[in-house]
């Protein structure tokens, strides 16, 4: 039998954006909440960019399904801060699985490790010049205390504007691995 996850997703149908951490961070696991450490700027700055009409507090992270944004992790069944988790943690089969049930518009790794593991290769902020299937890869600082002297705003706000963009179907679209 394999370990329960330590957060639930929050996922469904016709996603804007499918926000995907590497893993709960400690406080996080302990609260059963995304994005609860006291610094960290994710709630706030979903806000501030528009992502959603109000401030949501980590108790909230089921909420975000109303405005059409999911919450994952890469690694499901472990926490703790990135310098704890080795790769043996993360399944992006896993991930990839969840994408093409969800077809999700964006997929935003809320860290470059996530990302990283992910793709098994070095990537910078920004949307990343390939697509899983539809879905269009986009890397943001991440918002943990922790990295604060990594945070750029600009990225989260780009990713906001993308979401009011229209869907383009891409060149650069791939099929999903394993098709």
């Amino acid at each position: 039998m394999s370990e329960p996850h330590v957060l639930p997703d929050v996922l469904g149908q016709e996603l804007d954006i499918v926000f995907c951490g590497t893993a709960p961070g400690t406080v996080s696991a302990a609260r059963r909440a995304y994005y609860a450490g006291p610094g960290n700027a994710f709630w706030p700055t979903l806000f501030a960019v528009g992502l959603t009409p109000q401030r949501l507090l980590p108790d909230d992270f089921r909420s975000v399904i109303r405005w059409k944004l999911g919450l994952t992790d890469l690694a499901k069944r472990v926490s703790g801060s990135d310098s704890d988790l080795c790769s043996a943690h993360f399944d992006a089969q896993r991930l990839r699985g969840v994408i093409r049930r969800y077809q999700p518009r964006l997929l935003a790794f809320t860290s470059k490790r996530a990302a990283v593991e992910f793709l098994g290769r070095p990537v910078g902020y920004g949307e990343i010049p390939e697509n899983e299937g539809t879905t269009r890869l986009f890397v943001l600082p991440s918002p943990s205390g922790a990295a604060r002297r990594y945070w750029n705003q600009a990225y989260w706000q780009e990713l906001a504007d993308m979401r009011h963009r229209p869907v383009e179907m891409s060149a650069r679209t791939l099929p999903l691995k394993g098709e």
